[in-house]
């Protein structure tokens, strides 16, 4: 592959615009993890609240996914896009302006999920410009967007020590704004968009094990890399002491690496096989976390969960790999359940980190319960990978795409 070639192959503009719309939204979706610590001690919050907390984005993005992945397939991914960055603007207003209690901390939270459904837009956005042998690569770099994670973990707690938490968020409508003109400027939906299906044609999709078995491995990569990159800022204020800001420098660290190895775990799986990888990368994933549960000195913490976080960010670019190869017409809304499992994953990490963390009194026990569940994502890939390629084969009624053998 030459970029020459894959420059000619799609449509970069909207390439570009599908990365940064992602990135920006994904920025503001997690935007309550980098301030938890500030929110908590104003508030008085408890550590099972404060998980709580910065996983109701991701509830919120988990149910919104599902709806802006049935509108991108119905009204295509650039309206549904530019839909989606108009009404970002609301929690953002409510956390900078009416956001002094707990409960409209939890409505702002929950409002939160519609950047985090942006997820269903900019992949198949990005996706059906591009022909299948680039689909791992397509979807790794749009997807790469999450590295807004970096963005929000660097500049919020800085912002918030400067100005308060309520301005930290209200400073966002700034970056959202400008790629909302970009959006509109450069996205265009792809001419091999297919037509709008009738509702009652995606009951088959649900129906598809396929369909489940991409929701659970989806939960696991996505579901791991969001749900820690949202209380790693938690977990190294209160495990190490580190202050708010350097418990930020800290996440920023880690979850960088998640972001940059997306490309890298979509173009593994475009070589080797999307299912393959995965293997690979659960079976890591779970022996590095072991290690972090017995809670190590920081400097092995930090670089342990850097690679946790880079392998898992590559397993979220190998799962996508797969996804436009079995169900390239249903791309929205399959893109919109899987995704939408992601964040139910993410959903329900930080919530058991910190309820077993005021059972226990430890976040080892929520760690070795992860490393578990990847196991159990080894062990099911490996069940499941060597059917793939013929069971593809004979429902597409033609020789699968190289880069997707089991």
């Amino acid at each position: 592959m030459t970029l020459t070639n894959f420059r000619k192959a799609g449509h970069w503009p909207t390439l570009l615009a599908a990365f940064l719309y992602f990135d920006v939204s994904f920025c503001v979706w997690y935007l309550l993890g980098p301030l938890a610590n500030f929110v908590a001690e104003e508030l008085h919050l408890s550590a099972t609240q404060t998980g709580f907390l910065v996983a109701t984005p991701l509830l919120g993005g988990s149910v919104l996914r599902m709806v802006m992945g049935t509108l991108t397939d119905r009204l295509g991914p650039r309206r549904t896009g530019l839909l989606g960055i108009a009404l970002t603007f609301v929690p953002l207003a409510l956390g900078w302006l009416f956001a002094d209690s707990l409960p409209r901390l939890f409505l702002m939270a929950l409002l939160l999920g519609v950047p985090g459904a942006s997820f269903a837009v900019a992949l198949p956005l990005a996706s059906r410009w591009y022909p299948p042998r680039y689909q791992g690569l397509v979807m790794g770099i749009a997807g790469a967007g999450n590295s807004g994670t970096v963005l929000a973990s660097l500049f919020l707690p800085r912002l918030a020590t400067a100005w308060g938490w309520h301005a930290a968020i209200g400073v966002m409508a700034l970056p959202m704004a400008a790629i909302g003109l970009v959006y509109f400027f450069c996205a265009k939906d792809s001419p091999n968009q297919p037509p709008p299906q009738p509702l009652r044609e995606y009951a088959p999709v649900l129906r598809e094990p396929d369909t489940l078995w991409f929701c659970f491995f989806y939960s696991i990569t996505f579901g791991g890399f969001v749900g820690l990159a949202s209380f790693l800022g938690v977990f190294f204020h209160a495990q190490y002491g580190l202050d708010k800001v350097a418990a930020g420098d800290m996440t920023a660290i880690c979850v960088f690496a998640g972001s940059f190895m997306r490309p890298v775990g979509g173009a593994l799986a475009d070589r080797f096989g999307g299912s393959r990888v995965l293997t690979l990368l659960y079976g890591a994933v779970g022996c590095l976390l072991l290690g972090i549960a017995t809670l190590p000195p920081l400097w092995a913490a930090t670089s342990l969960f850097t690679v946790t976080m880079g392998l898992l960010g590559a397993g979220n670019g190998s799962v996508f790999q797969l996804v436009p190869l079995r169900f390239r017409r249903q791309l929205g809304v399959v893109t919109g359940l899987v995704g939408a499992a992601g964040g139910l994953g993410g959903f329900f990490l930080p919530s058991l980190l910190g309820l077993l963390r005021d059972r226990t009194g430890t976040y080892s026990s929520g760690l070795v319960l992860l490393a578990v569940v990847c196991a159990a994502g080894m062990a099911s890939i490996l069940f499941v990978g060597r059917t793939w390629r013929l069971a593809w084969a004979i429902h597409r009624g033609a020789p699968v795409a190289e880069g997707s053998r089991g």
